[in-house]
């Protein structure tokens, strides 16, 4: 068995070209020695494990929504609002909800502290993303390739 303490993994990040976009992330299950872009079910968890973190005034990813991952999100630490299907919910601590395969979703940080959150998604093999506001897909078929009809920069058309 390993045990990890989450406060000892580091950090990695992404932001976009201009800014709209930026999330650090511990990556637990990988810590924990889930390989991450294997289709062998023996080297992967069944699930991803994360802690995200978002600084104020950014959204984590563009609205996007999966083929047949689901996310389960738990807020630790900060305010902010989840767009869905239906709009935009306010989210704070203590709060949790889930995302179905099919349920575009993205997270926004409107407060004025890190918006942190427990990310546990299932790990299906094949998985693509579908981009409603660019039309754009994400297909991993094997490399992850951002596609309308030609092969895109992932933020394109997103700011």
């Amino acid at each position: 068995m390993k045990i990890v303490n989450t406060d000892t993994i580091p950090e990695e990040s992404h932001s976009s070209p201009k800014g709209k976009f930026a999330c650090s992330w511990r990556g637990v299950s990988i810590a924990l020695g889930s390989e991450e872009a294997t289709s062998d079910a023996r080297k992967r968890h069944p699930f991803d494990v994360e802690i995200a973190r978002i600084p104020p005034g950014k959204c984590n990813y563009p609205f996007h929504s999966h083929s047949a991952q689901w996310e389960f999100y738990h807020v630790l630490v900060g305010t902010g609002r989840v767009r869905h299907a239906e709009g935009e919910s306010p989210i704070g601590p203590g709060d949790a909800f889930v995302f179905s395969p099919g349920e575009a979703h993205q997270l926004i940080n409107d407060g004025n502290e890190d918006l942190v959150v427990y990310v546990i998604a299932d790990n299906p093999v094949g998985e693509s993303c579908h981009y409603p506001d660019s039309g754009k897909w994400l297909v991993r078929s094997p490399e992850a390739r951002i596609l309308r009809s030609e092969n895109l920069a992932y933020y394109d058309g997103e700011e």
